[in-house]
């Protein structure tokens, strides 16, 4: 089995022609994109959505809605079956791998922690980060307010898997690795909140408020809650987007967000 995996050749690879990107605007389109992981089972449908740059939005909806599956398509983690992604109106699926990775970072719900240090955990082994750039990114991220208190700083060893962080630590850590590896690209946050304490919810909200002011983003969220600043909220149902528009709107429209939002409030504990 270990063979068999060592063996297999990725699905997604780089187009024999990379058209280069001399510079990341943030510009997202999704123009008429459908996807599905089982044929006939589709998880997307005919998917229309524009995100201009520096855009801060938000994307909510039931378990099973699309939103990951969304996201996942803007890092080329998987190709749609119809339809195309474009990033500063070039099809994502003509660009090198390299360059999209930078251009567009991922922060998942559960975020992945090497063996070694807190500085190669944040480079990822990239030695073109240099230190000032890399405490710069745990600067922004909020990060190094623990990092300062570890043992050893920055070159604390983090055990496999990040078993000697917590997961708030962890979720730091991989904030601030998005900021080193794409310092001014599409920031993809795949729900990061949803199952840390709040006191790092709230370290990783104020970092936020100062990273996208100045980058265009995409935030899943679970907590709406957390989404009411947004520059503007997609509400997903079933694969399609169902609303468009800022909190507020949402909220006075009545439809599917205001009712996620006022059953949310109804169960919150107190």
């Amino acid at each position: 089995r270990v063979q068999r995996t060592l063996l297999a050749e990725p699905e997604i690879a780089d187009p024999p022609r990379p058209v280069r990107l001399p510079r990341v605007r943030g510009a997202v389109e999704f123009r008429h994109v459908s996807f599905e992981y089982v044929p006939g089972e589709p998880v997307l449908r005919g998917i229309d959505l524009q995100i201009p740059p520096g855009q801060n939005v938000a994307v909510v909806g039931a378990t099973g809605a699309g939103k990951s599956s969304l996201v996942g398509l803007l890092a080329r983690f998987y190709d749609p079956q119809a339809g195309a992604v474009l990033l500063d109106g070039v099809d994502i699926r003509r660009l090198a791998l390299d360059d999209l990775r930078r251009a567009v970072a991922v922060v998942p719900q559960e975020p992945v922690c090497l063996a070694g240090t807190i500085a190669k955990n944040i480079r990822l082994y990239r030695d073109d980060i240099s230190d000032a750039e890399l405490r710069h990114a745990a600067r922004l991220a909020n990060a190094d307010r623990f990092i300062d208190q570890l043992p050893g700083g920055y070159d604390y060893e983090v055990l496999p898997g990040g078993a000697n962080l917590s997961v708030g630590q962890r979720q730091l850590l991989a904030l601030a690795r998005a900021l080193a590896l794409s310092p001014e690209g599409v920031l993809v946050l795949d729900e990061a909140t949803s199952s840390i304490d709040t006191a790092t919810e709230a370290l990783i909200q104020e970092a936020l408020e100062r990273i996208l002011r100045t980058r265009t983003s995409v935030v899943i969220a679970h907590r709406l809650s957390t989404v009411r600043r947004a520059d503007r909220i997609i509400v997903m149902h079933r694969g399609k987007i169902v609303e468009d528009g800022p909190h507020e709107a949402l909220l006075a429209r009545g439809g599917m967000y205001a009712r996620l939002y006022r059953h949310q409030l109804a169960t919150r504990p107190e």
